[in-house]
């Protein structure tokens, strides 16, 4: 998985990313900006993955740009070395604990 992460990483500096709809209509109700969501898939934390998501493989990332946990689904094609914004939000007590890493069980 740390080569996904790796990849992510590369697509974001050589500024390879693909922005849906999904996720820009969310960044807007959320106000997220795009800088923010950067930062988070140049610097996040390998929260999740899913290496089973189709068309890619996918992972959740977490990082605190301006101090605020935010979370970031991406996905990468490795054909094209483009990275996928899935969607990003704020996590929440509600489905997650304290560390806003780990995913309550209730």
């Amino acid at each position: 998985m740390g080569d996904l992460i790796q990849d992510i990483r590369n697509a974001t500096a050589e500024r390879k990313i693909q922005w849906g709809q999904h996720v820009l209509e969310r960044m807007v109700a959320r106000r997220v900006s795009r800088e923010d969501v950067i930062y988070v898939l140049s610097n996040g934390e390998l929260i999740e993955d899913y290496p089973n998501d189709r068309p890619f493989p996918s992972c959740l990332l977490m990082a605190a740009p301006d101090q605020q946990p935010l979370h970031v689904v991406a996905a990468f094609d490795p054909h094209t070395t483009t990275v996928f914004v899935v969607t990003v939000y704020e996590p929440d007590l509600d489905h997650f604990e304290e560390d806003r890493q780990t995913r309550r069980r209730d």
